[in-house]
């Protein structure tokens, strides 16, 4: 996929050594961004505001946050994994975005992008907890990429799954026979996803060409959500 350079971009990718983050600093580098890749877990209620002010100004803001999924039936699903898992993935959102918008808007120039995920989009048992915190995050996107829209920032998410990396579909899952049969029975792409396809598609809805999407989510899952 054909995009204008983003040289002279400064890119901020969370959480860069889990989920996406390896192969998105590699693709934005590659194209020319100049890349702040943070590794903070976000675990604190400050953090997000911390590594956005030491990073200084951000023209993109790739919220990559990732967490094992757990696989408890609802009527098991204890109060801590509800509140760990949106404390992981849902709660460091509105804070990293509260930290970049002011100075967006003011720019009127800025693209926030959330790797996201797909079980918000098709249901799958035993993961509740996890699918809920998935949609929370894409209703957020929807919500704020609307709303700062007219100050031409634009707001979106990927919605992922089956993409190849090493959080959630690590060598020994996808070496399973299996996931194999699995991955040939749910996907009509028949694969898995390649990170670099997921990571260069990210780095086109970060370029001037994708000016036009505001508070999307953009399924990338070799077709498993239409089936």
């Amino acid at each position: 996929m054909s995009h204008p350079s983003l040289s002279a971009r400064r890119v901020l990718i969370t959480q860069a050594d889990a989920f996406m983050g390896p192969v998105l600093c590699e693709v934005f580098a590659g194209h020319g961004a100049t890349v702040i890749a943070s590794t903070d877990p976000l675990a604190s209620p400050g953090a997000p505001a911390h590594i956005v002010a030491e990073a200084g100004r951000i023209d993109i803001l790739i919220t990559n946050l990732a967490i094992p999924a757990p696989s408890t039936p609802a009527a098991e699903v204890s109060e801590e994994e509800w509140n760990d898992i949106f404390a992981a993935l849902v709660h460091p959102l509105p804070r990293l975005f509260r930290a970049v918008l002011p100075d967006m808007i003011k720019r009127r120039a800025g693209k926030i992008l959330v790797m996201g995920s797909a079980s918000a989009l098709r249901g799958m048992t035993r993961a509740s907890t996890y699918s809920a915190a998935r949609g929370a995050q894409l209703a957020y996107v929807q919500a704020v990429g609307v709303e700062v829209a007219p100050h031409n920032v634009q707001v979106n998410a990927i919605a992922q799954n089956f993409v190849d990396n090493p959080t959630y579909f690590p060598p020994e899952v996808q070496a399973n026979p299996r996931f194999q049969e699995r991955l040939k029975r749910e996907v009509p792409l028949g694969r898995l996803v390649s990170a670099r396809e997921d990571a260069e598609f990210a780095a086109y809805l970060c370029s001037e060409a994708a000016n036009c999407f505001v508070g999307q989510v953009f399924p990338v899952c070799g077709g498993w959500v239409a089936r």
